[in-house]
């Protein structure tokens, strides 16, 4: 948004602006945050930053936890929920040292920064372009606890099919079936104007939408697809985007979720990331010749992404709940392949992209548990190793499966290998195959580390509690 401290001022002193708030995300993926009356703001700001305490982040050790934040003016945007005026900007995280603060590079956007300076150095490629697509949930209610002797959750919206019999108030049905949510018109897509609202909000906030509309999931999935944009400032702006989509339903008396699998039996949360890249702003991933007007480019990019899989997936997919999304028989994929238009292979090419600089390809099986700097980045990685020792998909066995991979006799699907069942899995693969990250210094290796040990945790947490369906299939036993 600006480029120079004076604009900033400036800006502040036309717009009546009275605080400054800093956004930066931890090691998990969330937003954190620290204000300053705008009159607080000086040039200082920008050269030495302000400090704060690394270790609640999740990142450093409590001896070396101070840290300092320096402010991206360039990410600044108004924040319209705020009953103060307030302009909101990224901070980046630096270590403090003589004679001068360097960057953290356990700090996920110095990760994402050195990614795309690492790509620039290969000479591939100086830009690759993302899109992601943003699945959501709007619920009316949510209630849950996890307690000695009471564990559960509860969920509740009103155009949810099991609501079709309820007499406390005037119901007037129209209610949505199990997994018959895609593209409902009203009176049943009762979201559609806060969907409208939601993309109003990001197109003002510098995140322009494609299009918009009610996803399979009957109880009130959404999904809103946003125009590409360079890999770093697309993770800002899927930082930015689950703010303004959460905070707007909060608002208006709803809540959001963007959790992978949070009702049994429905369609789940994906975040699928389509992706290229560009060369002096010319598409490497055409061929008019190759597969669907693939390069070899894209085809090696492809065989990277797919052999590094189940170790990226502990980043794009970093949660319990991530796992209960990738199970056989829905469109998120299980399945380590590549096709054109089919929506059950790991990579799917999508058929309508055609044109040069539209040919891509989308990695399906990510969702929004993410850091975004941190997956957007490994998948990034992965890709070049493939592009660099010239991995071919179709010679690893990775297809392409132009088929439902569903509907093949199971002695073909044995020969297709799956993604990881759980986190531990993803985990397990990361721990054995992770030097592809670490190529140009752009993942350092204690960060590999910080991640699995606090993502085992994780899991362990979750795997000790006792599940409620376990009393009911053991408790007579």
């Amino acid at each position: 948004m600006f480029k120079t401290y004076e604009e900033v001022i400036d800006f502040c002193q036309k717009e009546n602006i009275q605080m400054i708030d800093f956004k930066m995300i931890d090691l998990i993926g969330r937003w954190r945050h620290l204000s300053i009356p705008v009159g607080r703001f000086t040039p200082d700001t920008l050269k030495y930053g302000i400090g704060f305490d690394g270790s609640n982040y999740g990142f450093a050790p409590v001896e070396k936890s101070d840290m300092v934040f320096i402010p991206d003016i360039f990410t600044a945007v108004f924040d319209p929920f705020t009953e103060v005026p307030t302009l909101s900007m990224i901070g980046d995280v630096y270590v403090i040292a003589e004679p001068e603060n360097y960057r953290f590079d356990q700090d996920p956007r110095t990760i994402a920064l050195k990614a795309e300076e690492y790509m620039k150095s290969t000479g591939i490629a100086d830009e690759m372009r993302i899109g992601p697509e943003f699945e959501f949930y709007v619920f009316d209610h949510v209630s849950y606890e996890s307690l000695p002797n009471k564990t559960g959750f509860s969920i509740d919206v009103e155009q949810a099919i099991w609501n079709s019999g309820e007499n406390d108030y005037q119901n007037l049905g129209y209610k949505i079936p199990l997994k018959g949510g895609y593209h409902i018109a009203a009176p049943q897509d009762v979201l559609y104007d806060l969907r409208s609202r939601m993309s109003m909000l990001l197109e003002q906030n510098g995140i322009p939408v494609k299009y918009h509309h009610h996803e399979v999931g009957g109880p009130g999935q959404i999904e809103i697809e946003v125009e590409f944009g360079p890999m770093r400032e697309m993770a800002d702006k899927t930082m930015l985007a689950k703010y303004l989509i959460k905070n707007m339903a909060f608002k208006e008396g709803k809540t959001v979720t963007f959790m992978p699998k949070p009702l049994y039996g429905e369609a789940g949360n994906g975040l699928h990331v389509h992706m290229h890249l560009f060369k002096e702003g010319k598409p490497v991933f055409y061929d008019e010749s190759g597969y669907a007007g693939l390069s070899k480019e894209a085809m090696y990019f492809i065989g990277g992404l797919l052999k590094h899989a189940p170790a990226v997936l502990a980043f794009t997919n970093p949660s319990t709940n991530s796992y209960k999304r990738l199970v056989p028989g829905y469109e998120a994929p299980v399945s380590i392949c590549f096709a054109t238009a089919n929506r059950s292979a790991v990579i799917r090419v999508p058929a309508y992209a055609k044109a040069p600089e539209q040919k891509r390809f989308e990695f399906r099986s990510s969702d929004a548990t993410c850091n975004p700097y941190l997956a957007f980045s490994a998948i990034l990685m992965a890709g070049l190793d493939g592009i660099q020792n010239k991995i071919d998909p179709v010679a690893e066995g990775f297809g392409p499966y132009d088929v439902n991979l569903y509907n093949l006799p199971p002695e073909e699907q044995a020969k297709i290998k799956s993604l990881p069942k759980s986190l531990d899995e993803a985990l397990d693969a990361l721990e054995k195959d992770h030097e592809f990250l670490l190529k140009g210094g752009v993942f350092p290796k204690r960060l590999i580390e910080i991640w699995g040990q606090t993502k085992r945790k994780e899991a362990r947490k979750v795997n000790d509690i006792p599940h409620p369906m376990e009393f009911e299939l053991y408790y007579d036993l």
